[in-house]
């Protein structure tokens, strides 16, 4: 069984304006908007980093939870770090043995979700999912969330990959720790 990190996402008070910074900085484009995202009063925009991915979300109504943890953190920041795995069943297993809440999940033929409540494993969202079908467990494979082509938007020319996600939280052991436990 392994797991890697295969998106970030960031949340911020206006979209746009962090997009054309990543744009101008990074060199990167953004591959897809979902559509969908708005059940959660949210936009975003996803851009290929390599074979991973780096999201941006903003609110677009008021009471969201993006926009609260906006105000309760002070400002635009991290908000999810997003992993792949081989095998979604022992994973969810494992989740429910240790008690820990999902705040959403989603399963069709193609692709499962599973969120984790923050509280329960401190520090943001650590979300556990897995891409089906044809080529799904390769390092450059589908990735349900980035639509339906996500490699057309990829640009190599400065970044190629994300190395790591830094957690803010108050207790980073006790959050290590954590997250060790739901990764095992």
């Amino acid at each position: 069984m392994w797991l890697r990190l295969r998106q970030i996402a960031g949340v911020a008070a206006q979209l746009k304006p962090v997009e054309e910074d990543l744009v101008d900085v990074l060199g990167i484009a953004v591959c897809y908007r979902d559509p969908h995202i708005d059940y959660f009063g949210l936009e975003n925009a996803l851009f290929p980093i390599g074979n991973q991915l780096l999201e941006v979300v903003a609110p677009i109504q008021e009471n969201t939870a993006g926009g609260r943890y906006i105000e309760r953190r002070g400002g635009d920041g991290g908000y999810m770090v997003i992993t792949q795995c081989d095998d979604h069943g022992p994973r969810r297993k494992r989740v429910e043995n240790l008690g820990i809440r999902i705040v959403h999940d989603t399963k069709s033929d193609q692709f499962i979700n599973m969120q984790l409540h923050p509280r329960d494993t401190g520090g943001t969202f650590f979300e556990i999912d897995q891409q089906m079908g044809e080529s799904a467990l390769n390092r450059d494979g589908p990735w349900h969330p980035a639509g339906p082509d996500w490699r057309a938007g990829q640009r190599l020319d400065r970044v190629r990959g994300i190395k790591a996600a830094e957690v803010q939280c108050d207790h980073p052991e006790d959050v290590a720790r954590r997250w060790s436990e739901v990764a095992e």
